[in-house]
């Protein structure tokens, strides 16, 4: 996230905190995007979905399911899946900028997206739905 904060001050945007997450039995799985500056705390966030014991992914799920290596997750992977077994979760904070920043695929670059581009054109076109979420990443 320290190398995002350079790219955050050149794009003028907060680049996101993808998170590939599975739950214990990995029959589930998903992408939280939140904000950079937030902690992650899984019980706070497994309590909102209802899922038990979530937990990292490992990269050959995320391989798998969204052709993405670890390093480079985010919603632009959600085009690779498919199957629609990737479920989105997206902190609200990351729903009220302008912006959301992304890596395209990979992590040499990064990208600059409208909120709204993002919520009423690409998501949609992926076949995914989302899951507004509610984290407080306090210590």
């Amino acid at each position: 996230m320290e190398a995002c904060n350079e790219i955050d001050a050149i794009l003028n945007v907060t680049i996101c905190k993808n998170l590939f997450l599975c739950n214990r039995q990995k029959t589930d799985f998903y992408l939280l995007m939140m904000p950079g500056d937030k902690k992650f705390k899984t019980k706070e966030l497994s309590a909102q979905i209802n899922s038990s014991r979530l937990s990292f992914a490992d990269p050959e799920d995320m391989l798998k399911y969204l052709d993405i290596e670890p390093g480079a997750v985010s919603i632009m992977g959600l085009m690779n899946d498919k199957e629609k077994a990737v479920k989105l979760l997206i902190d609200e904070d990351v729903l009220t900028g302008e912006y959301i920043g992304c890596h395209p695929c990979v992590c040499t670059s990064s990208l600059k997206i409208k909120t709204s581009d993002i919520v009423d054109r690409f998501i949609p076109a992926t076949g995914h739905d989302y899951q507004v979420v509610r984290l407080f990443g306090e210590e």
